[in-house]
């Protein structure tokens, strides 16, 4: 064996970078009003389409993690009534929606480093969307491709169109472990990511 072999020079590439920023959102300043989603389509699609926003407001009534549905409540059992903006949680490594795409379409803005997915490469399988934790994934019907936040290349319009200062970008941190996840997600993980994956998560 060379010695190339031996410090693995043959093994697969796997570049593990965190995002350089991330939105919070404080559901006790949000009054509701959904700009943020008209902002985040208007820049990112050109037009005007709530249902395809890489942000989502929805108002926490009625449900919770013990209540009917849990749609995306996390405060009580028949929710507080607050408005919930949510956001993506830009993902440390392993990035469910990453490793679940068999096109290896979502990657890292160079910007941003917040995953992205690529259109051109896209196939429009979803096999993202169900395996994102808290269904932050979005799909465009008009384009048969899946979106996700990428952070507006640095500039979020989502906070800049935020009236109430709702929204907030800082510095990454992994939130993934503040709140519980949303849906049960069993995503089909394709073997050229297993393998990619074997070095860093399985030991010798």
């Amino acid at each position: 064996m060379s010695i190339g072999r031996a410090w693995g020079a043959d093994a697969p590439v796997v570049i593990l970078v965190n995002a350089r920023g991330l939105l919070l959102a404080d559901p006790t300043r949000c009054v509701g009003c959904q700009r943020c989603e008209l902002a985040c389509t208007e820049f990112n699609d050109g037009r005007a389409q709530p249902s395809v926003a890489r942000i989502k407001v929805d108002r926490n009534l009625n449900f919770g993690p013990e209540g009917p549905g849990d749609v995306r409540g996390t405060q009580g059992s028949w929710g507080i009534g607050l408005f919930q903006p949510d956001t993506c949680r830009q993902c440390p490594h392993p990035v469910p929606c990453a490793t679940a795409c068999p096109a290896n379409a979502i990657q890292a803005d160079p910007e941003t480093r917040a995953r992205v997915v690529n259109a051109a490469q896209c196939t429009g399988c979803r096999l993202c969307l169900r395996a994102c934790p808290w269904n932050m994934m979005s799909f465009d019907d008009e384009s048969g491709k899946a979106t996700k936040c990428f952070l507006c290349h640095g500039r979020p319009k989502c906070v800049e169109a935020c009236p109430s200062g709702a929204l907030r970008l800082v510095p990454w941190r992994d939130v993934t472990h503040e709140a519980g996840l949303r849906t049960a997600v069993l995503p089909a993980i394709p073997p050229e990511a297993v393998k990619g994956c074997i070095e860093c998560h399985v030991g010798g």
